[in-house]
């Protein structure tokens, strides 16, 4: 994948970097494997906003990806094609197995078309191949990773995204995440081989509102900016401070450097807490 930039004959192409899709090999979509979505426009079953800034944007269908590839051990399968989703930052892989059966997996980076992946405790360690946590050696980028066997993958899905297998702990092995928190995982839950594809998506620059408008997200306005009754920084004449020891949420709950994690039963997973820099820790 590589990035593009534009000569600046408009405003909104001025600042654009954007992706030159030079790894796709197949615009159409497997049609057996779309499923219709709904927008939401951040709304629940309720019709009340549970996540602001959300609402119009491109229509788009739903692409069924494999993430536990659980009834297909041993099989080989071929990659015939990498595709565009637009629900995620990362591309798909289409593979193809013996008795003609398609499916979607994450693009890991080095995969290319007319690749054979596996999935399965026998299959080589070699990116798009899954095996268990417990038979990949030490030091092995993985993605797309189990939290409960049979769960199919969780964690580290995005693009560029890779964890790395640290150490072993009897049942369970340890797994260095891309936030740098270490954890314990079921060495018999199923990983990845290799790094999430479309590296360079962090270095891109939509260039203009609109096309965050495009994406399906809204404007967002600062607390700042607001009335007092509808944001705790609101009010005051003129450019001001918020007035307040710390800044809070739309809903009066502190905000930035908050302990905010709350499952406790997780906790003795947690071997190293993530680094600082990621968000409130705890």
């Amino acid at each position: 994948m590589g990035l593009k930039t534009f000569k600046p004959v408009t405003p909104g192409l001025r600042q654009a970097v954007l992706p030159d899709f030079s790894e796709i090999t197949k615009e159409e979509p497997e049609k057996d494997l779309l499923e219709p979505l709904r927008k939401s426009g951040g709304r629940n079953n309720q019709g009340r906003i549970t996540t602001r800034h959300r609402g119009g944007g491109h229509k788009r269908m739903y692409r069924r990806v494999d993430f536990k590839r659980y009834d297909r051990l041993h099989e080989p399968a071929k990659v015939i094609a990498i595709e565009y989703d637009p629900n995620r930052t990362a591309r798909l892989a289409l593979l193809e197995y013996p008795d003609g059966e398609r499916r979607y997996i994450l693009w890991p980076v080095g995969v290319q078309v007319g690749d054979t992946l596996t999935a399965g405790p026998d299959a080589e360690v070699k990116p798009g191949n899954a095996l268990p946590l417990r038979l990949i050696p030490i030091g092995t980028l993985v993605h797309n990773i189990e939290l409960h066997r049979g769960k199919g993958g969780q964690i580290v899905r995005s693009a560029g995204s890779a964890a790395q297998v640290m150490a072993r702990e009897e049942r369970y092995t340890l797994v260095r995440l891309p936030s740098g928190e270490v954890r314990r995982i079921l060495g018999e839950c199923y990983a990845t081989i290799g790094q999430v594809g479309n590296v360079e998506h962090q270095n891109v620059s939509l260039g203009k509102a609109g096309r965050r408008r495009w994406k399906g997200w809204r404007p967002e306005v600062r607390g700042k900016a607001m009335s007092p009754r509808d944001h705790p920084h609101g009010g005051g004449e003129g450019r001001n401070p918020i007035g307040l020891k710390g800044p809070k949420t739309k809903w009066g709950k502190p905000a930035l450097g908050v302990k905010t994690r709350r499952n406790q039963k997780t906790d003795r997973f947690i071997v190293k807490r993530r680094r600082i820099g990621y968000g409130a820790i705890g």
